[in-house]
C-alpha cells in the first residue's frame, strides 16, 4: 500500500475518531451527567426515561470499572470514551471490508438506502415506526450474526457498545468511510491494521515523548510502538522460521522450498535420524572465497515430522496480526502436503492423523481454516484493540480461504476459536475480588489471590511477565509437590484449577445480587481474559514471530524488569527476543525485526554473548537500515534464531 493511500486512511481515521469522541462525549455529559472531569451526578436526571436510566447505570459501572484499575476519574472517562469510539469505528470499518468481500450484503455504503437494509425492512415492515426506521436494529443484528464467530469485536455485551451515534453523527461517519477516495482500500487485508495505527495521531506520540522519555503506562507503550511491519519483512521472517521448519521436516520435498525469501544453500544434504555430519578440520574454511563457500556441502540436522495441528506459532506483541496472516497462508499449504504424506504422524492434539480424520482432500481443505485458527496461530498484546483487529483479520483471511475453495457462505464451517489474547491486569475491584474468592474452595481461593497479585504488571510487562513460572510455583506451594490424590503434573493441576475458576466465574456473574449483575459480569469477563493470557504463556511454540516494542520499559515496571531481565533490561526489544527464545521448543525458531543496535553496542554485550550465541544462534540476518517501519526513526535488522538441541 503506497504512502498516499495510507495518508488517505490516516485522514479518514482521524476524522472519524474526532467525530465519535465528540459525539459520545456530548452524550455522556449532556444526557447521562458523566462529566469529562470524572464527576458523576449522584442520581439520574429527570429527563431520562426508564430505558435511559438503565443505560446510565451501565455507563457509570463501566467508568467505575476503569477507575478500579487505578486511574484518576477524568482518565477513567477518557478511557471509556476512547474505547467506545474505537470499537464503533472498528465495527463500521469491518462492515465496509466485509461488504467488499461479499461476506455481507451492502449495509453501510449507502446508509439506510443500502440493499441489505431494504431487504431487512421488507421482511419487517413495522420497523418504519421506529425513529430511524430500524437501521440501528439492522446493523446490530449484523453485529450479532458476525459476532457468533468474531465475538471479541462484535460482542454487544461489551461496555464499549453501550453508546450509539445519533442520526447526524452516524450519517457523517458513513460519509467519511464511503468517500470515493477510499473505495479501493476496503478490499485490502491490511486496511484494518492501518486504521489501528492511525487512530492515534503523530501529535499524540510527539506529546508523549516530550512529556516523558519512557512510556508512563501500558497505553503509551502501545501507542509509541504502533509501527506496521512491511509485507516483505513479514515474508522474510516467516519464510525462514515456519517455512524453513517445514522444509526441513520434509527434507526439501515441499513446494515451500520456492518461497520468495527462504534462504537455502545450493548444496544441502539432509541427515537421517541419529546421523552426524562428517567432521571437518578447524579453520578449513578460513581461506575459501565466497564462491567456494557456496559450493560446499551443508549438512542439515534431522528434524522430525509433526502433524500440522501440533505446530504452534506465537506473536507475543501481535498488533493487528500481520505475521499471523502470512503464517496462515503457509499453513494452508502445509496442511495439504501433510494430508498427502503416507508417512504422516498422528497428532498429539487429536491422536489420529489427518488422513484418518479427513477422508479426502476436499474435506481437509474445508476444515483447514478452522484448524489453523484453533491449533496453530496465537497472539498476545497489551492493547485490547489489537485483539479486536487481529481476530477480525484472521477471520476474514479464513473466509477468503473458503471463497478460494468455492465453499459458499452458508456451507462454510463456523470459526469457533481464535487464540488472540490481551495481557492486562485482573479486574481491580477489591470488594468483588473478596466476594468471588469467598465462593471458592480455600485452596483454590488462595491460588486465585496469587494469580491476581502476579498479574498486576501484565498491562505494562505483557508477554514478558513469565506468569507460567509463578503459576507453577504457586500450585506446588498450595497443593503440594505432587498433588494430593494422584501424581499429576503442575500443568495438569493448574488446568483443573482453571476449569474450576472459569466455572465459578460464570456462576458468580450469573448470580445477580444487590443490583450489581452488570458489575459482576465485567469483573468475570476481565478475569476470564486474564486466564486466557496465562494459558498462552504456558505453551511452548515451534515459531515465535515478532516486531517488539523498543526503547525503555514503562515506568511502572522498570524496577521489576531490572531483576526479571538482568541481561536485557536496557532495551525492551532485547527482553522480548530473550522471552521468545524461552517460549520455544528445542530447535524452534524466532523471527524478529528490531533495532540493529543490539548487534554492536556495548550495552547489548550480554544479549549477544549469553542469549543469542549461547542459547539461540542467528541462522539468517538482514541489515535493513533506515525507513523500514513507516516513520519510526530506527535502523532495523531482521533476523532468525534457532534454539540449540
Amino acid at each position: 500500500m503506497d504512502k498516499e493511500t495510507r495518508n488517505r486512511i490516516q485522514r479518514a481515521t482521524q476524522a472519524a475518531r474526532a467525530l465519535l469522541e465528540r459525539e459520545y462525549g456530548e452524550q455522556l455529559d449532556g444526557v447521562y451527567d458523566i462529566r469529562p472531569d470524572g464527576t458523576i451526578a449522584a442520581e439520574p436526571g429527570s429527563h431520562l426515561d426508564a430505558e435511559q436510566r438503565v443505560l446510565r447505570q451501565k455507563l457509570v459501572t463501566a467508568v467505575e470499572h476503569e477507575r478500579a484499575a487505578g486511574v484518576k476519574p477524568a482518565e477513567a472517562v477518557a478511557r471509556y470514551l476512547r474505547e467506545a469510539a474505537f470499537t464503533t469505528l472498528n465495527r463500521f470499518v469491518a462492515l465496509k471490508m466485509l461488504e467488499a468481500r461479499g461476506l455481507v450484503q451492502e449495509c453501510v455504503s449507502r446508509g439506510d438506502q443500502s440493499a441489505g437494509f431494504k431487504e431487512f425492512t421488507g421482511l419487517a415492515p413495522g420497523l418504519v415506526q421506529l425513529p430511524d426506521h430500524g437501521y440501528r436494529l439492522y446493523i446490530e443484528s449484523l453485529f450479532d450474526e458476525i459476532g457468533r464467530e468474531v465475538r471479541v469485536l462484535f460482542n454487544r455485551r461489551d461496555p464499549a457498545s453501550l453508546l450509539w451515534p445519533r442520526r447526524q453523527a452516524l450519517l457523517d461517519l458513513l460519509a467519511i468511510l464511503s468517500a470515493a477516495e477510499l473505495a479501493a482500500v476496503w478490499g485490502e487485508d491490511e486496511t484494518i491494521g492501518w486504521v489501528y495505527q492511525y487512530f492515534n495521531s503523530d501529535e499524540e506520540r510527539r506529546q508523549m515523548r516530550a512529556e516523558s522519555q519512557a512510556p508512563r503506562n501500558s497505553r503509551e507503550l502501545a501507542v509509541r510502538n504502533q509501527f506496521f511491519t512491511p509485507r516483505y519483512v513479514v515474508q522474510f521472517l516467516a519464510d525462514n522460521t515456519l517455512g524453513r521448519v517445514w522444509y526441513e521436516m520434509r527434507q526439501g520435498n515441499t513446494k515451500l522450498r520456492n518461497l520468495d525469501y527462504l534462504v537455502r544453500h545450493p548444496n544441502e544434504v539432509f541427515l537421517k535420524e541419529g546421523e552426524q555430519p562428517p567432521k571437518e578440520d578447524e579453520g578449513a574454511d578460513k581461506n575459501l572465497s565466497q564462491e567456494d563457500l557456496l559450493k560446499k556441502t551443508v549438512y542439515v540436522p534431522f528434524r522430525a515430522k509433526k502433524d500440522p495441528r501440533d505446530l504452534k506459532i506465537l506473536d507475543p506483541a501481535c498488533g493487528s496480526g500481520h505475521f499471523l496472516l502470512y503464517a496462515f497462508d503457509l499453513l494452508v499449504a502445509i496442511y495439504e502436503e501433510a494430508w498427502g504424506d503416507e508417512a504422516a504422524l498422528k497428532s498429539e492434539v487429536t491422536s489420529p492423523s489427518l488422513r484418518e480424520d479427513y477422508a479426502d482432500l476436499d474435506s481437509l481443505r474445508a476444515a483447514a481454516p478452522g484448524l489453523i485458527l484453533r491449533h496453530n496461530l496465537h497472539g498476545i498484546d497489551i492493547d485490547p484493540r489489537c485483539a479486536q483487529i487481529a481476530a477480525l483479520a484472521l477471520w476474514m483471511r479464513a473466509q477468503r480461504a473458503f471463497k478460494d475453495l468455492g465453499i459458499g457462505r452458508d456451507a462454510r464451517p463456523r470459526i469457533h476459536k481464535t487464540n488472540i489474547v490481551v495481557a492486562e491486569p485482573m479486574p481491580g475491584e477489591p470488594e468483588l475480588r473478596r466476594e468471588f474468592v469467598a465462593t471458592l474452595d480455600p485452596k483454590l481461593g488462595t491460588l486465585v489471590e496469587r494469580v491476581f497479585e502476579r498479574m498486576e504488571l501484565a498491562g505494562e510487562a505483557g508477554s514478558l511477565l513469565r506468569i507460567e513460572d509463578d503459576i507453577r510455583d504457586s500450585v506446588r506451594e498450595i497443593y503440594g509437590e505432587y498433588g494430593e490424590l494422584f501424581r499429576a503434573s503442575d500443568e495438569e493441576r493448574w488446568q483443573a484449577a482453571e476449569r474450576d475458576v472459569l466455572r465459578a466465574l460464570h456462576e458468580y456473574a450469573e448470580r445477580a445480587a444487590n443490583g450489581r449483575a452488570y458489575q459482576r459480569r465485567l469483573f468475570a469477563e476481565d478475569a476470564g481474559r486474564g486466564l486466557g493470557f496465562i494459558d498462552l504463556c504456558g505453551h511452548r511454540y515451534d515459531v515465535v514471530l515478532i516486531n517488539p516494542p523498543f526503547g525503555a520499559f514503562a515506568e511502572a515496571v522498570r524496577s521489576w524488569a531490572a531483576s526479571a531481565w538482568p541481561r536485557t533490561k536496557n532495551d525492551i526489544f532485547a527482553a522480548f527476543v530473550e522471552r521468545g527464545i524461552e517460549l520455544l521448543h528445542v530447535r524452534g525458531r524466532v523471527g524478529a525485526i528490531t533495532s540493529r543496535t543490539g548487534f554492536f553496542l556495548s550495552s547489548f554485550q550480554k544479549w549477544r554473548e549469553e542469549v543469542l550465541l549461547r542459547e539461540a544462534p542467528p541462522v539468517v540476518v538482514a541489515d535493513l537500515g533506515h525507513g523500514v517501519m513507516d516513520d519510526a526513526m530506527v535502523e532495523a535488522a531482521a533476523y532468525c534464531l534457532e534454539v540449540g538441541a
